[in-house]
């Protein structure tokens, strides 16, 4: 669940779940660091980190000077509920854990921005999601002559 301020274009995310199944939990501390941190990776994909390159293919961001990565202030509480499914096929019932957390929250955080801004008829369908682009995004559908902003 996201807020989006229109004027700038700031995503505040107001509340992020996760329902993770690793199979049978060992620790569950080491699972949900694993889980934190793959999000937080992936929050920084989706609103923050552009690789880009110049016309040579070079990196232009070559250091975190340029290339920006999510801080404490980015990253919400992070609301993690565990199924516990064993794996037949592993010693243990063990399966992988951890790449949800990282592949997931592109997609989850553009659909809750699409969402959000659905009365403007905004669909985010690219990341980084950065606030130039979704205020200018809003600006473009509001100066539309055919395109009534919410609450008029």
């Amino acid at each position: 669940m996201v807020e989006v301020d229109i004027k700038t274009g700031a995503v505040h995310i107001v509340r992020y779940i996760v329902i993770e199944d690793c199979g049978t939990i060992v620790n569950p501390l080491i699972v949900d660091g694993q889980i934190i941190g793959g999000v937080a990776q992936g929050i920084g994909q989706a609103l923050l980190e552009h690789a880009a390159y110049n016309d040579n293919g070079q990196p232009v961001a070559v250091t975190l000077a340029d290339y920006l990565v999510p801080s404490c202030s980015d990253v919400p509480r992070i609301e993690i509920h565990h199924l516990e499914s064993p794996s037949p096929l592993s010693l243990g019932g063990f399966k992988g854990m951890g790449e949800g957390g990282a592949v997931n929250p592109p997609a989850a955080i553009a659909n809750a921005i699409t969402d959000a801004l659905s009365p403007f008829r905004i669909a985010v369908n690219e990341t980084p999601i950065t606030p130039e682009w979704l205020a200018m995004a809003v600006a473009a559908q509001t100066a539309r002559p055919d395109q009534n902003p919410p609450g008029e």
